[in-house]
């Protein structure tokens, strides 16, 4: 048995190296905004819904824009470990 898939990815060096933190803050409740939430906590599954409905449209409504262009940094296994990783944050 191996791990692969999100398990295999490292959801804190992922939400470092995508730029993640330049906006939502190195422990993800600190946004350099007021306007950008605080993600740390967040429920993984919604989270990840989120982030796939900003890439691919979906969702185009407050400062989604600003993230719509990062998010082809992302392919849906890092955005699962990026939200799982959230998740464990408080």
């Amino acid at each position: 048995l191996g791990v692969t898939g999100a398990l295999a990815l490292d959801g804190e060096q992922l939400y470092k190296s995508k730029t993640c933190a330049a906006c939502h803050g190195k422990d993800g409740a600190s946004p350099m905004m007021p306007v950008y939430p605080k993600i740390a906590g967040q429920n993984a599954a919604y989270a990840v819904q989120q982030m796939q409905d900003i890439k691919s449209g979906a969702r185009a409504n407050g400062n989604s824009a600003a993230m719509k262009g990062v998010m082809h940094l992302v392919n849906d296994e890092e955005i699962a470990a990026i939200a799982e990783w959230l998740a464990t944050l408080e």
